[in-house]
């Protein structure tokens, strides 16, 4: 039988007793990190909250995860009580697992899950943004101009957006959305049950100003409201774009994908307004 488990996000209290009852009955623990899972079972057994200590530790990850999934078989899976773990939160959220959850219901391999910690339901019960319908995303891209194209078509949508975020990148996300749409509510949870949890809410505008002055280390969950007034949002103009501080060649490419200009037209136009 395999077990989603849910593990804790930032407080290890936060663990369920039916999580701590089932690992008790696994004979092996499929985990993200090995080293991760080994540090939280060893610190659930020295508070006493597991007496059984003696897994066996098989690694999943998105490097290997097709292996794992043909690795697997179903007499290994009908004969143990194998849990899933990610190093933090629910399995199968912007993490590994959802391959090997398709290929069980393929074979008919019995599966349930253990509920428990979850980022995106906490910062949504957090936002304070209502009943409405959301969306999650998982994580924004990693390229500029991809996060550009992103908001612009996510920002049409009359539902709550909840995506995350790196600590690298989420001050550059943010001042996107202020050239986009800079009066949209917007929430922004650091370090969920963490000891340096912070939560940012308000415009978009004031919550960019606010991080500017701001330690942005840690785990970022982003809630973006939807449009409630159902006013046409403000468009990224060429000024907006020519005025970003990133390379001439991302803005020349950002330019060309919004304008449908060649990118080297673009890039040319941008060096000549600088001269």
């Amino acid at each position: 039988m395999l077990y989603l488990i849910s593990t804790p996000i930032g407080n290890i209290s936060d663990i369920t007793i039916r999580a701590l009852e089932t690992l008790e009955i696994c004979s092996h623990i499929l985990c993200e990190d090995t080293r991760v899972a080994k540090k939280l079972i060893s610190f659930l057994y020295s508070k006493k909250f597991l007496k059984n200590t003696n897994f066996i530790y098989i690694s999943l990850h998105s490097h290997n995860e097709d292996y794992r999934v043909e690795s697997l078989d179903s007499d290994f899976l009908h004969k143990n009580n194998v849990a899933l773990i990610s190093d933090a939160g629910t399995p199968c959220i912007s993490d590994p697992g959802f391959k090997i959850i398709k290929d069980m219901q393929t074979k008919n391999i019995p599966y349930t899950i253990i509920p428990g910690c979850n980022s995106v339901i906490s910062a949504f019960a957090l936002s304070g943004f209502g009943d409405k319908n959301f969306k999650f995303i998982g994580f924004l891209p990693h390229k500029f101009q991809e996060r550009v194209s992103l908001f612009h078509k996510i920002l049409d949508d009359n539902s709550i957006i909840i995506c995350f975020e790196s600590p690298k990148r989420i001050l550059d996300s943010i001042e996107i959305l202020v050239n986009i749409s800079p009066d949209r509510e917007i929430f922004l949870a650091k370090e969920i049950t963490k000891v340096f949890e912070k939560f940012y809410f308000g415009s978009v505008r004031v919550v960019f100003e606010n991080l500017k002055k701001s330690n942005l280390n840690g785990e970022w969950v982003v809630v973006i409201n939807s449009n409630c007034d159902n006013k046409k949002r403000q468009s990224l103009g060429i000024e907006d774009i020519v005025s970003l501080s990133i390379p001439p060649k991302i803005k020349a490419k950002i330019l060309s994908k919004l304008t449908g200009q060649g990118t080297q037209e673009c890039y040319d136009m941008i060096i000549n307004r600088n001269k």
